[in-house]
This record gives C-alpha cells, sequence and structure tokens, in this order.
C-alpha cells in the first residue's frame, strides 16, 4: 500500500490523538496494524503525535526499510525510541478492548512514567470515516459479492439441506476471490463466511449479536445453517461477508422453492420500504437513533413490529458499521446519538421473520457521501425462485 494512504490513516488517529492530549500509541492488534500499516505483522507500530512512525517487526523477517526495525521482545522498543532521541511519551494510548490482559500489562510496563489509556475507541472513531482508497476498495468488493449472489440458483438442486446449499455458496464466493476470514470486533463473536437461515430456523436464538439467529450443526458455532432440508414455501435468506480485499461489504438477499405465501411477499416489500425511508434520511448529520426509529414506524404502522429483526429474541440494531471487520461504528440502534460523517460505511439490514416460512428482508452495504448515500451492492433485491 503506498505510503500517502497510510500517512492518511496515521494522521487521522494522531488528530484524535491531539483532542484527548495523547502524545503516542503503540498499537499491537492484527486489523489496526493491517490499517496503519498496510499489512499484517507480528509486532508493534509506535506512532508519536509529531514524529514518524516506527515499525517494530518480530515476523515476518523480511521487511525492511526506514524506521522500520527487527525485534525479538517488545522491551526492545524502549531501547530503540531512546537511539532515535523520541522523548517518552507523558501519556501512551494502548488498545485496550482488544488485548488479552497480559499483553497489556506487560506493554504499559514499558512506560513507567507515562500514563497509560485505552486507544481503541479513538482508532475505531478514525477507522469508521473510510479514506477513497478505501471506499473504493468497497466498491470493488461490493462488486464481486453481487457476482457470486447472482449465480445461486445455478447451484441449487432439489433436496438439498441448507448446509449443502451453504457449500456451494461458500465455493462461489471463494471463486470470486472471497478470503474467507471475517474479522468481528469483540469478545465471543464468531461466524464463517456468512450465514443460510432456511425456514424456522431463521427464528432459533443465537448467543451471538448479529441480526439474526440460527441454530447451527454443532454447539461450538451455534448460528447459521442447521442441517435442515430446504423444503418449498420456505424462504432462504443468504447473509454472507464480502471480504475479497480485506474490506467487508454485507449483502442479504432472500430465495424461494417454487414461491412463498403472499404474506412473505408482503413482508418483503416492508423491509424494502424501510430501506428506502433510511437511505433517504441517512446523509452527514444524519442521527443514527433517527434511522432506526424511522425503520420502526415503517413497521410498525405495517403491524409487522412484532416480527422485525427476530421473533422471541430480536436484534436491537438495524445497521452497523462495516470496515476491516463486520461490526465496525456506527450502529443505528436506540439511544446511539452519533451523527453520520461522509465517509461512514454501514450496512443496512431490515429483515421480518415468519413463522412457518422463515426470514425475509434485505442488507447492502453503503456509504456515506456529502449529500446522502451511495449503495455498494448492487443485485436484485425481489425475492428470486431458485427453480427459476
Amino acid at each position: 500500500m503506498v505510503l500517502p494512504e497510510l500517512k492518511r490513516r496515521r494522521d487521522k488517529i494522531r488528530l484524535l490523538m491531539a483532542q484527548q492530549h495523547i502524545d503516542a500509541a503503540l498499537i499491537a492488534c492484527n486489523v489496526n496494524l493491517l490499517y496503519t500499516c498496510g499489512q499484517i505483522i507480528s509486532g508493534y507500530l509506535y506512532l508519536p503525535l509529531e514524529s514518524p512512525a516506527c515499525i517494530f517487526v518480530k515476523r515476518p523477517n523480511n521487511i525492511t526499510g526506514e524506521h522500520i526495525h527487527p525485534i525479538r521482545k517488545p522491551e526492545q522498543i524502549i531501547e530503540i525510541l531512546k537511539e532515535q532521541g523520541l522523548p517518552t511519551p507523558e501519556t501512551i494510548m494502548l488498545e485496550g478492548d482488544e488485548l488479552p490482559f497480559n499483553e497489556y500489562n506487560r506493554l504499559a510496563a514499558m512506560f513507567p512514567e507515562s500514563k497509560v489509556v485505552n486507544g481503541t475507541p479513538i482508532i475505531r472513531q478514525a477507522r469508521s470515516v473510510k479514506t477513497e482508497m478505501e471506499v473504493e476498495m468497497f466498491r470493488h468488493a461490493g462488486t464481486a459479492h453481487a457476482q457470486a449472489y447472482e449465480k445461486i440458483p445455478s447451484v441449487y438442486r432439489e433436496g438439498m439441506t441448507d448446509v449443502e446449499l451453504s457449500i456451494e455458496i461458500e465455493r462461489l464466493m471463494r471463486l470470486e476471490g472471497n478470503l474467507g476470514i471475517f474479522r468481528i470486533f469483540g469478545q465471543s463473536m464468531e461466524i464463517f463466511m456468512g450465514s443460510l437461515l432456511v425456514g424456522n430456523n431463521a427464528a432459533e436464538p443465537s448467543p451471538f449479536d448479529f441480526a439474526l439467529g440460527g441454530k447451527g450443526v454443532d454447539p461450538s458455532m451455534p448460528v447459521g445453517a442447521s442441517g435442515v432440508r430446504i423444503q418449498r414455501g420456505n424462504a432462504v435468506m443468504v447473509d454472507y461477508g464480502g471480504n475479497f480485499n480485506s474490506y467487508i461489504c454485507d449483502m442479504t438477499r432472500v430465495f424461494s422453492v417454487g414461491g412463498l405465501p403472499e404474506e412473505a411477499y408482503r413482508a418483503h416489500q416492508v423491509c424494502l420500504d424501510v430501506q428506502e425511508t433510511v437511505a433517504s434520511m441517512a446523509k452527514p448529520g444524519a442521527i443514527c437513533e433517527d434511522l432506526y426509529d424511522a425503520a420502526m414506524n415503517v413497521v410498525t404502522k405495517a403491524g409487522l413490529a412484532d416480527y422485525f429483526m427476530g421473533i422471541g429474541q430480536k436484534a436491537k440494531f438495524i445497521g452497523h458499521g462495516i470496515g476491516l471487520e463486520i461490526n465496525e461504528v456506527p450502529v443505528l440502534a436506540p439511544r446511539v446519538k452519533m451523527e453520520l460523517e461522509a465517509g461512514m460505511v454501514f450496512a443496512l439490514e431490515p429483515k421480518i421473520v415468519l413463522p412457518e416460512i422463515g426470514a425475509v428482508g434485505i442488507e447492502n452495504s453503503w456509504v456515506v457521501t456529502t449529500e446522502g448515500v451511495e449503495k455498494l451492492t448492487l443485485c436484485k433485491e425481489e425475492i428470486v425462485d431458485l427453480l427459476g
């Protein structure tokens, strides 16, 4: 990745550091290293407020260049900073919400004279507003994502289970260049590429904070496809993460086998109406909570609030930021007063679960522009019959 792009990203972090009187950051976690270094390393990026960043690498051992230093252990960082003439920071930030307890304490102990603060919120805020290069990567990912989804009917065979169809969809995604890994912020949040929900499995609660759950096939992965056979009259919801270049766009589409009951098409249209309503309001300055309330107003007027975002166990959001991780800020949810900014990218996913039918609805990825939003995932939005 070109240095000017990395400098823009680092400077976004520096600006927020300066506002909170933080003199330096020591970044150690994979996603944040990818964001600030352009690649994942076993090592650290030291980001002073005003001096050039220094990269300290344990592995791989073939990285060289200006301000890059090989090390065996993090304690060597202090010695090298002194050799470079860099002062001890009065305040330094570490990734407090991401580092393991022992690693955090080890790194903090390297700066006994410094005040150590949690820098995770600052880095996540900086990452929430994408650069032009990041948005372009999303556009390419959205195109590949749509190309894979358009081929889904071609791999369906009558009598398939949801697991068998999900395997074929995963193959389509990989053939389009999907990297496979699905990065998620936070503890105890795991999923493999995405989920396929058929019929009543869409209503099965999951321990994970996703829009919908699914039983899964094993207690070790209690989410998504459960091994049920796909039946006529069941909705088939496909929700996979489009990680084609490290930036994860998100898209959901619904399929049927020979058609669905009329109430499913009505509910699906309500979700499309929610999407249209929220997209028309989304622009710089729009408040996340207001967008959520507008969505709830649409489904309440349609008499479908009890089925919106789940039944029994409901998701308490209608959208979420995306980027190097699938759950970045902003979050479109109650009590979230954050305002949208140009450059933010989010997934909007209004979904309705109907008993004995399954989940209908839509999910697309959007970038906030100076005047509104641009849809990044362009693919048929009506319910598509797998039988053609």
